[in-house]
C-alpha cells in the first residue's frame, strides 16, 4: 500500500501568517515556526516566502536538517502574460528553479500574477495574454524538467487563474501541471472534488485547505476584501468547512496520486501567539482529521485496492 496521507503532508509558512505580501500581518521567526511544524510530526514543508529562509540552498538544507525536516516546493508568483515582461519573468524563475533544485525541493509552485502587490480583487487577461501565457507556462516547465523539479499553476484569489474555466484553459494552453488548492477553488466558485475527479491526472501537487463558502461568496464577489476575510477567519481547520476535503482526497488517492498533500490555513496573525497556541492548534486538528480520513480510506475495500495496485 502507498505511504499514508500523514507520511506524505508538508507543512507551510502561510499557516503561521507568513505571507510575501507586504503589511500581511505579523511574521513569525522561521525557528518558532519550524519548530512547531516538526512538533506535530511533520518532516517536510514549503519553503515560505523569500526572505523566511537564507538565501543560499545549502543554508536552506541546513536550516531545515537542524530540525529533522526537508523542502518539497516554493510558491513563487510570476508575471507571464504580458510580452515585454515574459523574458524577465523567465529569467527570473530559472534561478528560482536553479535554486529550488539545489534545495532539494521538487515543486515549483507558480501563481499567474496579473502585476499588483496582494491578492485584493479578481484578475483577467485578454485573449492574447492567454496565449503569452500558454507559451511562457511552457517554457517554464522545461526549464523545471532539466532540474528534475515539477511546475505547478497554483489556482489563487487575485490572480488570472481563479475559477474552474481558467483552471481548464491554462491545462489546454500548456503542459503544465496543477497545484489543486481546495480553498481558493472554492474562493473561485468551485467545487474542488469535481475538479480533482475530472482532471486529476494533470494534479502534481495539493495544497488542502477548508473554507467557509458564505464568506469565500463575499469575497469572490467583491463584497469583502481578501484579506479582510483571511484574517476573519475564512479558511477553517481541515473538516469544519465546505471544500469537500474529505471527497477530494479520496479521488486523488483513488485515482493514482502519490504526491504531496501541504496542509494550509492561511491566516493573517495581529502579533505574537502564545507558546502552544494558535496555528499550531489549528494544525494540530488537521492533522487528527487527515489521520481519521485515511483510517477511513484504508478500510474502504475498493479505494484500499486501487492504492495497493499502485504500490
Amino acid at each position: 500500500m502507498s505511504a499514508p496521507v500523514r507520511e506524505r503532508v508538508a507543512g507551510a509558512p502561510i499557516t503561521w501568517g507568513v505571507c510575501e505580501v507586504p503589511g500581511w500581518g505579523h511574521q513569525m521567526a522561521p525557528e518558532r515556526v519550524l519548530a512547531e511544524m516538526r512538533s506535530l510530526g511533520l518532516v517536510a514543508t514549503e519553503v515560505g516566502p523569500e526572505g523566511f529562509l537564507p538565501v543560499e540552498p545549502s543554508a536552506v538544507r541546513s536550516v531545515l536538517a537542524e530540525v529533522g525536516m526537508r523542502p518539497v516546493a516554493a510558491f513563487v508568483p510570476a508575471v507571464l502574460h504580458e510580452p515585454d515582461l515574459v523574458d524577465e519573468e523567465l529569467a527570473r524563475l530559472r534561478g528560482r528553479i536553479s535554486d529550488l533544485a539545489s534545495t532539494g525541493a521538487t515543486v515549483l509552485v507558480l501563481a499567474v500574477s496579473i502585476g499588483r502587490e496582494g491578492y485584493e480583487g479578481s484578475g483577467e487577461i485578454d485573449v492574447q495574454g492567454w496565449r503569452t501565457l500558454g507559451r511562457a507556462l511552457d517554457r517554464v516547465v522545461e526549464m523545471a524538467e532539466e532540474e528534475g523539479v515539477l511546475a505547478a499553476v497554483h489556482p489563487h484569489h487575485g490572480t488570472a487563474v481563479e475559477r474552474s474555466q481558467e483552471v481548464d484553459r491554462v491545462l489546454e494552453l500548456s503542459r503544465v501541471s496543477l497545484c489543486l488548492d481546495t480553498g481558493h477553488l472554492v474562493v473561485g466558485g468551485a467545487d474542488p472534488s469535481s475538479i480533482a475527479a475530472r482532471v486529476g491526472d494533470r494534479v502534481g501537487h495539493v495544497h488542502l485547505k477548508d473554507v467557509a463558502a458564505d464568506v469565500a461568496a463575499r469575497v469572490r464577489t467583491g463584497a469583502l476584501g481578501y484579506r479582510d476575510a483571511v484574517a476573519g477567519g475564512m479558511f477553517r481547520r481541515l473538516g469544519e468547512g465546505d471544500a469537500n476535503i474529505a471527497d477530494t482526497v479520496r479521488i486523488l488517492e483513488g485515482g493514482g496520486y502519490t504526491g504531496w498533500h501541504v496542509l494550509e490555513q492561511d491566516a493573517v496573525l495581529p502579533g505574537e501567539p502564545e507558546a502552544g497556541v494558535g496555528p499550531v492548534e489549528d494544525a494540530r486538528a488537521s492533522l487528527a482529521f487527515l489521520d481519521r480520513l485515511w483510517e477511513e480510506i484504508a478500510s474502504d475495500g475498493d479505494l484500499r485496492s486501487a492504492v495497493q495496485g499502485r504500490a
